[in-house]
């Protein structure tokens, strides 16, 4: 699974660290939405993006990225389907917060996404991953 974020976000880098800590198994790859690679899955994806008003400021998921049953999830959605990935405890808090509607999930979602630079500030470049990391990145 390929996690796009926005790599300017003091809480989404801090955010994709807290789940590669966790990922044991290995399953996530992330990449910045302003990477280049991104550019073209965007592309692809026109129609699914282009309903999510905010766009690649948001949290994308790409499950079989670059195959043919390539599937593209946002917001909620996204960050429970990473949670699903992690050890337990955490996929049985995904299904949990599954029970809550998606309209409002993704009204959360957007009140974080919304004040986020405003709490925990913007970066002016994207961080570089360590060389452990980079493993985990596109």
């Amino acid at each position: 699974m390929l996690v796009i974020f926005d790599g300017h976000c003091v809480f989404c880098n801090g955010a994709v660290r807290w789940f590669m800590r966790r990922d044991r198994h290995d399953r996530l790859r992330f990449a910045a939405s302003e990477s280049v690679n991104v550019a073209a899955l965007l592309a692809r994806h026109r129609s699914t993006v282009a309903n999510a008003e905010d766009g690649p400021n948001t949290i994308l998921l790409v499950r079989d990225f670059g195959g043919s049953a390539e599937v593209l999830l946002v917001r909620s959605n996204a960050a429970l389907a990473m949670l699903r990935e992690l050890p337990q405890p955490w996929p049985a808090v995904a299904a949990a917060l599954r029970l809550i509607p998606r309209a409002l999930r993704d009204l959360g979602y957007r009140l974080i996404a919304r004040w986020r630079y405003r709490i925990w500030g913007r970066l002016e470049s994207c961080p570089l991953p360590t060389a452990e990391e980079r493993k985990s990145f596109l």
